[in-house]
């Protein structure tokens, strides 16, 4: 017989031999030769064994554990679904998701720091309400932007900014930024909330882990395309043209350095956490908390991202976020935000690919097959409450 045979079929003896000998299978004298020092005991040295001790172990040994609940169920293939998806997804990608009501979350990569891009906003958001519930700062203050104050890429209230600039309030700012991921109008509400500082202090100041605030639109995604910011990008596609005079090689440098540690970026578990403690109360006040919510409730961004899988009776409120692309990869292809089921179950969600070159329809259904398992699993929950009922 091989070695490791012999050693397994002795360990199999070692975990049996206690059981044996509290239910008397195997006589006393030979339990002590067993397992003593190799001389076998008196009686009168013997461990005496009660039987009604023994019985009552031996019975409690045979017990069967309890079978899972609903809930327990649902938990479990939750969690599979959510790795499945991951694992059969050609690209970086992190997902993470928490029952709000509960605590309990599930995740893929969640730990790991993943680009933001304009999911930040969703930060910039909570600094500015948490300054308007500090008396710090009022939402119908007005506000008027100059061309000077347009940043890059998607800003579509750059066509309202004439020789005369364009007013507006502080509110409607903040709300074009949350709905329309207007970058210019993200960047006027950043800097009357406090700037980059102001943000990363509130993440601090609420305990929220895992999220790192970058330094503004205009400086980071001109760090990422290997540019240093100038006034003059910010009009017309002045931007795209410097950066396709960038060499190939210090731009990938640039572009893959961002990738690998992202100045904005956040882990999956640290943005539903964010979100969860949003819809229970735990950041804003209760009108604030509110008129955040209903905000996010009206994005127009990403409606085939999360919200693509959407069953009749559930809503969303959510955030996107897009970066940069390189060749064939993008950067930053994101969605994030809160489930409600027609119940009222709420149910925060990060779904954030870091890296990909797969085609966007393919990237949009990973995120509604998200959506759709985290819906599965509440039916699963309700079916089982409705049991016991």
């Amino acid at each position: 017989m091989a070695s490791g045979e012999i050693f397994r079929r002795a360990a199999h003896i070692l975990v049996l031999l206690p059981a044996l000998a509290l239910s008397g299978c195997i006589p006393q004298a030979q339990s002590a030769q067993a397992v003593g020092t190799g001389q076998a005991r008196t009686q009168a040295d013997a461990p005496k064994v009660r039987p009604a001790r023994s019985a009552h172990l031996v019975q409690v040994q045979r017990r069967q554990p309890a079978a899972p609940t609903a809930l327990e169920i649902g938990q479990r293939i939750l969690d599979t679904r959510i790795r499945q998806l991951a694992q059969g997804f050609d690209g970086d990608v992190g997902i993470a998701v928490r029952d709000v009501e509960s605590g309990w979350t599930t995740s893929w990569n969640g730990t790991r720091h993943f680009p933001q891009q304009s999911v930040s906003k969703f930060w910039v958001a909570l600094t500015a309400f948490q300054r308007v519930d500090a008396g710090e700062l009022d939402l119908s203050q007005r506000v008027t932007l100059r061309r000077e104050d347009l940043t890059l890429f998607h800003q579509p209230i750059a066509s309202q900014i004439g020789s005369n600039g364009y007013t507006t309030t502080l509110g409607d700012l903040l709300f074009r930024a949350l709905t329309q991921s207007d970058n210019t109008a993200n960047d006027a509400v950043l800097r009357r909330a406090g700037g980059p500082e102001a943000v990363r202090a509130m993440l601090a100041r609420k305990g929220i882990q895992g999220v790192r605030f970058g330094p503004g639109e205009r400086l980071m995604q001109s760090q990422i395309a290997g540019l240093q910011w100038q006034p003059s990008y910010s009009v017309g596609r002045a931007f795209y043209q410097a950066r396709s005079n960038v060499p190939l090689e210090r731009r990938r440098t640039a572009f893959e350095s961002y990738v690998e540690d992202p100045i904005d970026g956040a882990t999956p578990e640290g943005l539903v956490e964010g979100l969860a403690r949003l819809q229970r109360g735990e950041l804003l006040s209760r009108a604030s908390t509110e008129r955040m919510l209903s905000i996010m409730s009206q994005t127009r961004t990403g409606r085939q991202r999360l919200t693509g899988g959407l069953a009749p009776g559930w809503r969303i409120a959510h955030k996107t976020g897009t970066g940069q692309v390189l060749g064939s990869t993008q950067t930053g292809y994101n969605d994030i935000g809160i489930l409600t089921s027609p119940e009222g179950r709420h149910y925060a969600v990060a779904v954030m690919i870091g890296r990909t070159s797969v085609p966007i329809p393919r990237r949009m259904e990973l995120m509604q097959d998200v959506t759709r398992a985290v819906i599965s699993f509440d039916r699963t929950r309700e079916a089982g409450t409705a049991a016991t009922r």
